[in-house]
């Protein structure tokens, strides 16, 4: 027998195997259900084992693993926690009358491949007799876009807005900002900026626009938008209208406000007090030369009684004797 005869039924031999165990054991050709969960929500393994000989739950072994890791096992009709992983421990339970494992607080990380397995106990061990394939993926719902006016001040040709999303996965398709006028729709778009949580492993999103200030009487409406993966639906945010004058309508643009009206206050006091004692000063009566008037008056007062006196004591005094004049 030639190589090439050898090699062709060899092949055969192994068609045949193939076509036996899967003929034997139907469940490992199945294909895998595809399974959807939310974060922090339940997500539901099925084993879809209708147990057509009706075995006591005493006689098997079911357990659920995920990447050789055990989830649940129940062995003989009794919870076997010995087996099970800690990352799954006290995160599961299991519904015995659908064949369906619950498994609590999903996490982005909780998603994969989980196998479902059913084994007969017999006088001869252990017998696999059904096995069932789940491909579970996790989403997180984002939240509600919120568009931001992020110029520092009104008035200036072109406006800043910021458009973002937190909290969600998978990463999403797009955000955009819908730029609607009295005349037009247009879709603004720029480079999505994305960062990751290390432990949740949750997605935040957002992108930066500029537009041109309106110069007419129309306003202007603006609409954030973000777009998941399918199946999940676009997400709006509320929408924020400008005008001709623009409407400060950020924080950041009211506390610089705040702030150069608390100084301009603080200026004009000063101001105001400055003002006040100089007039004050101005009206104030030169105390110090009227003092010295009065003191020069007195000085010369006391002068004066000093020469009257001088006067009185030096005038001869009449003698009694003198005779009288004829």
């Amino acid at each position: 027998m030639g190589i090439c005869d050898s090699m062709g039924l060899n092949s055969l031999l192994l068609v045949m195997a193939l076509l036996l165990s899967v003929s034997t054991f139907p469940f490992l050709g199945a294909a895998a259900l595809k399974r959807r969960a939310y974060f922090n929500e339940t997500a539901d393994l099925p084993c879809q084992f209708t147990n057509p000989q009706n075995i006591s739950l005493g006689e098997l072994v079911v357990f659920w693993q995920n990447d050789e890791k055990v989830l649940y096992e129940l062995y003989l009709g009794k919870e076997k926690p010995d087996n099970v992983d800690p990352k799954y421990m006290s995160r599961t339970s299991f519904d015995q009358e659908n064949w369906i494992l619950h498994l609590h607080s999903v996490q982005i990380k909780d998603q994969g491949l989980y196998q479902c397995f059913v084994h007969h106990k017999g006088p001869n061990g252990l017998v696999p007799i059904h096995q069932k394939s789940c491909d579970l993926s996790v989403f997180a719902n984002f939240s509600q876009p919120e568009i931001k006016n992020t110029s520092n001040i009104s008035g200036r040709p072109y406006i800043n807005f910021t458009c973002s999303s937190v909290q969600g996965y998978p990463e999403p398709k797009e955000i955009y900002i819908l730029c609607t006028t009295e005349n037009s729709t247009v879709k603004l778009d720029a480079l999505m900026q994305i960062s990751q949580d290390n432990v949740t492993e949750l997605y935040d999103v957002s992108i930066s626009v500029s537009i041109e200030a309106p110069r007419d009487t129309n306003n202007v409406s603006l609409i954030c938008v973000l777009q998941p993966e399918p199946p999940e639906t676009e997400l709006y945010s509320t929408t924020l209208t400008i005008g001709p004058e623009i409407i400060v309508n950020s924080k950041t643009d009211i506390d610089y406000i705040l702030w150069i009206a608390a100084a301009l206050l603080i200026i004009v006091c000063c101001l105001v007090f400055v003002l006040i004692k100089w007039m004050r000063k101005k009206q104030q009566p030169n105390h110090s030369h009227e003092g010295h008037e009065h003191e020069t008056i007195r000085v010369e007062g006391r002068e004066s009684g000093q020469t009257e006196d001088r006067v009185e004591d030096q005038a001869p005094e009449k003698s009694d004797e003198e005779p009288n004049s004829p």
